[in-house]
């Protein structure tokens, strides 16, 4: 069993995400022991948000993967108890069930209970973007 980081790096499809922990210097997090839940958007949900504009600003950028990074190892079903998850940035994840389907803010599953050895990944199928954390359940 290998780490997130070799993980996501031997998957394949993982390209943009990869890059983007490398700009924002949180590569090596993905290595240490964690254990960390990780919500990896793959190479296709990038494509729905313009890349070049949150790597523009390393703050904005940290923020953002931070953002997809909750302390703590959480499968699918741990998470489908909690209304909110706290992720290593302070904002809350919203977990919500739509049409039988579970959606953490605006992304639903591609894969779950990926299991490594600092954690788990689940693979996603949109970037999430704190700023507009809750804007889509009419929560908030």
């Amino acid at each position: 069993m290998k780490d997130i980081l070799d993980t996501l790096t031997e998957d394949g499809s993982f390209q943009t995400l990869l890059s983007t922990l490398k700009m924002a210097d949180l590569a090596e997090k993905l290595r240490s022991p964690g254990p960390f839940t990780l919500f990896a958007p793959n190479d296709d949900a990038f494509k729905r948000v313009i890349v070049e504009e949150i790597t523009a600003d390393r703050d904005n950028l940290v923020s953002i993967l931070t953002y997809h990074m909750v302390d703590g190892k959480l499968t699918a079903a741990e998470i489908a108890r909690d209304e909110n998850l706290m992720t290593s940035n302070g904002k809350s994840l919203t977990v919500l069930l739509e049409e039988g389907r579970q959606v953490i803010d605006n992304a639903k599953y591609v894969k779950t209970d990926i299991e490594c050895t600092n954690g788990i990944i689940h693979v996603i199928d949109n970037v999430f973007l704190p700023q507009f954390s809750g804007w889509y359940c009419g929560c908030c």
